[in-house]
């Protein structure tokens, strides 16, 4: 990570640091963008929000689905995915899920990155205007890896490759899988990048309380618990015609989505990786605390559910919106104070008006 960070291009734009009366800098801004699947197009709402009121990043750092709304946004294909989001319907969110049962992982992750190549092509990460950098982690060490150069598709699959669900991505000659695992809101990155302002996007905030201890639960009538789990499993209808050929893809996709009240495959490891996500975001967090965090409140919102675009989004931007004045506040305390002489030394004095 450290060797990824000293041997990279300083990429990013040298004319957007300056804004205002003459050479009055502004504190360069970082974003960092937080995973959880489809609840990562609430981040469109937060970027959307963010530059309408001129607030721009310099630096941007995502992790998982932040990665790729991040890359989007540096790559200024933002409104591909947002109406590609918006498209997006149950019926169709099917036909991007190549599920395999010979690698390792349930979705072999090729048609949706032939839509990330669709859009962004053989762009180069150190080629962008901004700074950017995707976080993943490498399989055999565990170690957070920062990419911050090379294809930009890459760099977004190893981030969002989250295990048991994507195959790992081969980047260089290291097994990358979900930045998430590490890092969930990579504001460190950020800083480490040069932002003096980090804005944190996180969405897991609300979707656990605090812990606790439950002593008890449910029924205890030995009735209730003699009831085998197969009984609440919804019967699969018979097969006809030429259905019957394809019956192993279908039972594939019922085990894993689940049915009949039984959580599927998916859902038990995004469950289990969403709570290791939200303890280790609270630790993170907690140690190294952004500027200002933005929190959309999408934890209703299933890691699956991305026929709801419009809601995710609508949820981003009002969170970024309560934020703004907040944030504007940061960035005018960190204003260089010679902002203020300058501006004192470029308007005359109402006594070197007055003299003749």
């Amino acid at each position: 990570m450290l060797e990824n960070l000293m041997k990279r291009p300083q990429n990013g734009s040298g004319g957007r640091d300056k804004v205002g009366l003459g050479a009055i800098r502004r504190p360069v801004i970082g974003l960092a963008l937080g995973g959880g699947a489809a609840r990562g197009f609430a981040h469109i709402g937060i970027v959307r929000t963010l530059i309408a009121h001129g607030i721009v990043p310099d630096v941007v750092v995502g992790t998982s689905i932040g990665a790729v709304v991040g890359g989007a946004y540096a790559t200024g294909h933002l409104d591909t995915l947002e109406a590609w989001a918006r498209s997006l319907q149950p019926r169709n969110i099917l036909g991007y899920l190549d599920i395999r049962l010979n690698g390792s992982g349930l979705i072999g992750g090729d048609k949706l990155a032939a839509q990330l190549e669709a859009a962004m092509g053989q762009t180069l990460i150190e080629d962008l205007p901004v700074k950017f950098a995707t976080v993943a982690t490498e399989v055999r060490t565990g170690h957070e890896i920062w990419l911050t150069r090379g294809r930009m598709v890459d760099a977004m699959r190893a981030s969002y490759a989250l295990p048991g669900i994507f195959s790992p991505v081969l980047v260089g000659d290291r097994w990358l899988v979900d930045g998430a695992l590490v890092n969930p809101v990579p504001v460190s990155a950020a800083r480490a990048f040069g932002a003096e302002i980090v804005i944190a996007a996180n969405l897991s905030s609300d979707v656990f309380a605090h812990s606790t201890t439950v002593y008890s639960h449910g029924p205890s009538s030995e009735a209730a618990v003699a009831i085998a789990p197969e009984a609440a499993i919804e019967a699969a209808p018979p097969k006809r015609g030429f259905g019957k050929f394809f019956s192993p893809e279908r039972t594939m996709k019922r085990e894993f989505f689940g049915g009949g009240g039984r959580p599927g495959i998916s859902t038990v490891m995004v469950d289990a990786f969403n709570i290791m996500q939200d303890r280790i975001t609270r630790a993170r967090l907690a140690g190294d605390p952004p500027d200002l965090l933005i929190s959309p409140r999408v934890g209703q919102i299933g890691w699956f559910d991305f026929h709801r675009a419009d809601d995710l989004i609508a949820h981003g931007a009002r969170a970024a919106a309560r934020a703004i004045e907040s944030i504007q506040e940061a960035i005018n305390i960190l204003v260089p104070a010679s902002a203020n002489e300058t501006r004192a030394t470029r308007e005359p004095s109402a006594s070197a008006e007055n003299k003749p």
